[in-house]
């Protein structure tokens, strides 16, 4: 298993913890610090055992208000920096 903790930028969580299967593309959990935490709760519950690459592209890229990023943005830089550390482990 591929463990991170990636520092987000640009919103109210300060952490998100992420875990991967052995190979690096399935996501095992997800934990945010900080941050709307009913809502990043139901986004940690709704991708846990998915591939990072079917993820990826429904959540990157959205916002909030006026920000230019999102929680869920930030967790798409998170499921890469973490798939890049699992592929340099291998």
């Amino acid at each position: 298993m591929t463990s991170i903790d990636f520092t987000p930028t640009g919103v109210c969580s300060s952490n998100i913890h992420v875990e991967l299967d052995d190979a690096g593309k399935t996501i095992e959990r997800i934990e945010f610090a900080g941050g709307c935490n009913g809502n990043l709760k139901a986004i940690s519950a709704l991708v846990a055992g998915h591939d990072i690459d079917e993820v990826t592209p429904l959540l990157e890229g959205i916002t909030c208000g006026q920000r230019s990023t999102s929680c869920a943005d930030q967790l798409t830089r998170a499921l890469r920096s973490a798939r890049e550390l699992a592929t340099q482990e291998a």
